[in-house]
Formats: structure tokens, C-alpha cells, sequence
């Protein structure tokens, strides 16, 4: 890695305290500029032009990159940039003026009461792996949490006695989350049962889900299991971890929750980013109108 990348990290992990997947994600959108950079014989980070930076964006989308997915290695090239400039390393920011065309805004999915009733009841709760399921639906339900962040709770982040989980969000920012009764049940449950079963030898970590050997639970695992819970449910509708993320926000809203309120469970640096589960409700309010008025 070289000296201006070694520089960026620092400042990422200093001044922005982004997590080791962000700076990641930056490294490798930059490293695949920088291939770009040698295959068009550009010979620094200061002679790129903005027909370079069109070129680029250009070969992105004609390798069948997704627009979600270029906007983000432009939004990491320019963040790249915009810290060469206060380093006195480039003159100017070419990426400031590149854009792409503003995508369509598509409403998140969200499950409804039924489905998720449905869901509540296809486990074995006699079983270890049952209780463990049960208590992953049910906290990712009662906290809007991320995938990541419920893999990555802990025993002692429960507060049994009042009810609160200590989330770690994105950047490493913390926040406090309350949770339902039925997630407290179920998530006490598979703690003083079925975890205690998995956990084997000498696993002394306190990571809350545990795979069947008794280590700490992984993104895919969960995305499996509910996968796997829509299959036993015969539920024709796809279900991911960001779902019931989508669910939890839906439903707040939808009982009256005020935005804020919501923006600060959720995790969200911007109420705008919250907004979106305003169109949902409205969306879905449309819809039982036109299903259900007479005259409609």
C-alpha cells in the first residue's frame, strides 16, 4: 500500500471511524481505479481529468455493475479525493462534477402481521437450534437491527431488568434499543438453554448466536435460517435480515411512532434516510383503499 493510501486509512479510521468493512469497500473501489489508471496510461491521481472519470464510469456500466453499485464506487472516489485535496496531494477533485442518473426510489419490502404470525410458529423450541432461531426472528423483529449488528451482540449488551439492547451500529456508533417482551422471553430461553447446549469446549466468547459448533453465528447463517423459516412457514414471499429491519420500521410508523423516534431506533445518521418508510405506509394505505372501498 502506498504512502497516500496508508494516509487515507489513517484518516478513515481516525477522524471518521469507519468500521474495517467501510475501509475496505474504499480499498478495493480505489485499487480497481487505479487498474483503470494503468490501463489508460495515466500516470497519477492528479492527471485524471473528468473525460477520465466518464470513461471509467462508462467501462463500470458496461461490465454490468448495478447503478447502486457504480454511485457507490463514485461516492468512495470522491471521498478519496476530496481527502487528497486537503492534503495538498491533487489540485483539483475530478469526481466532484461526474453524476449519475438519479435512480428510481424503490420502496423497501416489509412482511404484514399474518406472514409474520406465521413465521412465529414454525420452530421446535424443545430443540437448541429451535430456541436459537426463535430468538433471531423475534430480535430482529423487536430491534430493527442489521444483520451485522445481530451477529455481533453480546450477552452482557442485554439489559434483561429494563428491557434494552446496546447496539453496535455502522461506524461503531452505539445506541440503546428497546425490546419486546416476546424477544426477551425467547432470547432468555435459548441463553440459559440452547446456547449453553452449542457453546462446547472452551468457548468463552459472549457472543449471543452461536453456530451448531459453538462459534460466533456469521451473516450467511442468518440469511439461511430465514430462508429456511419462510420455507417451513410456505411463505411465497422472500425474507432477508433487512426485511424485518424494513418491518420493525413499517410497523412503528404505521401505530402512530413519530420519524425521529424511528431514525434514532433504526440507527440512522439522516431523517432522510428514514423518510423512505413514510412512502410504505402511504403505499400501503393506497392499497388497502383501492382492495377494500366499494367505489374505489
Amino acid at each position: 500500500m502506498d504512502n497516500r493510501l496508508q494516509h487515507f486509512v489513517h484518516y478513515l479510521e481516525v477522524e471518521k471511524n469507519a468500521s474495517e468493512l467501510t475501509i475496505k469497500s474504499y480499498l478495493q473501489d480505489i485499487e480497481q481505479f487505479q487498474a483503470f489508471m494503468k490501463q489508460e496510461i495515466i500516470q497519477g491521481f492528479d492527471s485524471v481529468t473528468y473525460s477520465s472519470v466518464r470513461l471509467f464510469l462508462t467501462q463500470l456500466h458496461e461490465n454490468g455493475l448495478s447503478r447502486r453499485t457504480i454511485a457507490r464506487k463514485l461516492s468512495s472516489m470522491r471521498s478519496f479525493y476530496r481527502f487528497l485535496e486537503r492534503e495538498h496531494r491533487v489540485r483539483n477533485n475530478p469526481f466532484t462534477t461526474a453524476a449519475l442518473p438519479k435512480q428510481a426510489q424503490r420502496l423497501p419490502q416489509f412482511l404484514y402481521q399474518e406472514e409474520l404470525g406465521m413465521l412465529f410458529n414454525v420452530e421446535d423450541l424443545n430443540t437448541p437450534l429451535g430456541q436459537r432461531n426463535q430468538a433471531i426472528l423475534e430480535t430482529l423483529y423487536a430491534t430493527g437491527a442489521r444483520v451485522s449488528e445481530l451477529v455481533g451482540m453480546k450477552i452482557e449488551a442485554i439489559d434483561f431488568d429494563i428491557g434494552v439492547v446496546l447496539v453496535q451500529g455502522k461506524g461503531r456508533k452505539e445506541r440503546y434499543v428497546p425490546i419486546g417482551s416476546y424477544a426477551l422471553e425467547a432470547l432468555e430461553t435459548y441463553i440459559n438453554h440452547g446456547r449453553k447446549t452449542l457453546i462446547k469446549g472452551d468457548n468463552s466468547h459472549t457472543f449471543v448466536f452461536v453456530n451448531y459448533r459453538g462459534g460466533q453465528l456469521s451473516d450467511r447463517s442468518v440469511r439461511n435460517i430465514l430462508k429456511d423459516q419462510v420455507s417451513k412457514a410456505a411463505l411465497t414471499t422472500k425474507m432477508s435480515p433487512h426485511t424485518l429491519r424494513h418491518t420493525f420500521a413499517t410497523h412503528l410508523l404505521d401505530a402512530g411512532a413519530d420519524l425521529r423516534s424511528v431514525q434514532e431506533l433504526l440507527g440512522h445518521s439522516n431523517l432522510s434516510t428514514t423518510q423512505i418508510y413514510t412512502h410504505v405506509s402511504k403505499e400501503r394505505l393506497r392499497k388497502t383503499y383501492m382492495n377494500h372501498h366499494p367505489r374505489a
